[in-house]
């Protein structure tokens, strides 16, 4: 399992600006004021040796009662409790502040490793820059430049020196990996004991009843499947009251280990930002996708109509998966829903022979040629498999490389339709013949 970075630190110390240099990415805003950043964004590491997940959270007040500070401030603490490290990151240019030392004070109370990286310390002398953060008494400060990538990755390399490196992949199991993830109270557990047919986990109207990741084998139809439910039990008296009490690392982790994901969406309420943001991490880990619109049941068909619309417009760059419209609790559509289940993970570990992507790569481009590069058109050749779950199709020819995105989507959308290739993301890799007589000097 990988392991989980999360960065904290008071607001506008650059923790969206270095979770943006981990994950290569600019999925986190970043702006010259602070506690832009409210909710909690999460990645995938993609800076250093060992695979890891990444954490960016909003700016930490841990001493402010109310408001929306203090909800910003508990989704905070809940993703430091489930870290493997924490990054306490802190302006070197400003120096040491008391806001600083409140958020030492609590992390020096977690058994989790922590190391303080000073941003913001490029020109700056590294001795000095690091000196007065000895004081926070959480280890050997550590100077970087989260803007201009000086000393990341040896950030990377100390926070992960721990943990050991990835294992080479066992044999696959025959049975199928499912995860059931989703937003507090949109009826995972339920799901789970409907399918079970038993009180298996805990179940009731409150949100966060669910705490950590627990695996349940389950037979279907003579088929063997492993349920992953992003929860575990805690009792009523420990519930309280939250904007987000389920655990995001869990879920990302469970994410991970699937084979495929059973998206739960509440009909009865709003889709969020929430939403979106586990869908498209579930795109981007590759894994097949179910989404299972929960509490269908007693919507009259106004709403429905009106839920419909919602979901295509906030959801739709999920367009290649299945979308179902369930009652976990009275067992309405489970049997298709599983079905696609089945059809997700069987498009999500297809073999597809070279020859015939070759054709269907040539019949779309005789059917719509790539848009001209400047003066060149682009000209894909051939095509191969280049990896399962998901499907990885590598495109070569010459200049494939300056394709575009709507014609990358073409191609997409061409083979997807050829194979079957429904609920899976799908890869197009693209590249480019060498010119043998590009490094010739010309006579």
């Amino acid at each position: 399992m990988k392991p989980t970075l999360v960065l904290v630190g008071r607001p506008n110390v650059g923790k969206s600006t270095l979770f943006n240099r981990l994950t290569r990415s600019r999925d986190a805003i970043v702006a010259d004021m602070p506690g832009l950043t409210r909710d909690r964004h999460y990645g995938h590491g993609k800076l250093g040796k060992k695979p890891y997940l990444v954490v960016d959270t909003g700016g930490f007040e841990p001493l402010i009662k109310e408001g929306i500070l203090h909800e910003m401030a508990r989704q905070t603490e809940q993703a430091i409790a489930e870290a493997d490290a924490v990054v306490f990151v802190v302006d070197g240019r400003t120096g040491l502040t008391p806001h600083d030392k409140e958020i030492a004070n609590k992390l020096r109370r977690i058994d989790r490793p922590v190391i303080v990286a000073v941003n913001k310390a490029e020109g700056m002398n590294h001795g000095m820059v690091e000196a007065e953060f000895h004081e926070l008494g959480l280890g050997e400060p550590y100077a970087i430049s989260a803007a201009h990538g000086e000393g990341v990755r040896g950030l990377v390399d100390l926070a992960l020196e721990t943990f050991p490196e990835p294992e080479e992949e066992e044999a696959p199991s025959t049975a199928i990996r499912v995860a059931i993830v989703g937003r507090p109270n949109v009826g995972k557990s339920t799901l789970i004991n409907t399918l079970l047919g038993e009180e298996r986990v805990i179940a009731f109207d409150a949100p966060g009843t669910t705490r950590d990741s627990i695996e349940i084998d389950f037979e279907r139809g003579g088929r063997q499947y492993v349920l992953i439910d992003t929860a575990g039990m805690r009792k009523r008296g420990k519930v309280f009251e939250s904007i987000e009490k389920f655990s995001v690392v869990k879920t990302l982790q469970a994410i991970e280990d699937a084979n495929v994901v059973i998206l739960m969406v509440d009909a009865q309420a709003d889709v969020s930002d929430q939403d979106a943001h586990i869908a498209d991490f579930i795109v981007q880990s590759g894994r097949a996708l179910v989404v299972a619109v929960n509490k269908w049941d007693g919507l009259d068909s106004y709403v429905r109509e009106q839920t419909r619309l919602i979901l295509q417009r906030k959801l739709k760059f999920l367009d290649f998966a299945k979308f179902h419209f369930i009652s976990a609790r009275d067992n309405i559509g489970l049997s298709t829903m599983f079905r696609s289940v089945d059809s997700a993970y069987a498009a999500a570990m297809t073999k597809m022979s070279t020859p015939r992507l070759a054709r269907v790569l040539a019949d779309a481009v005789a059917k719509q040629a790539p848009p001209k590069h400047g003066v060149f058109r682009p000209k894909p050749r051939y095509a191969h498999q280049g990896g399962s779950n998901p499907p990885i199709i590598v495109v070569h020819g010459n200049a494939v490389d300056q394709i575009g995105d709507s014609y990358r989507r073409y191609l997409e959308h061409t083979f997807r339709e050829a194979f079957k290739l429904h609920g899976t993301p799908l890869r197009i890799q693209f590249v480019t013949s060498k010119n043998p007589f590009a490094d010739k000097e010309r006579k």
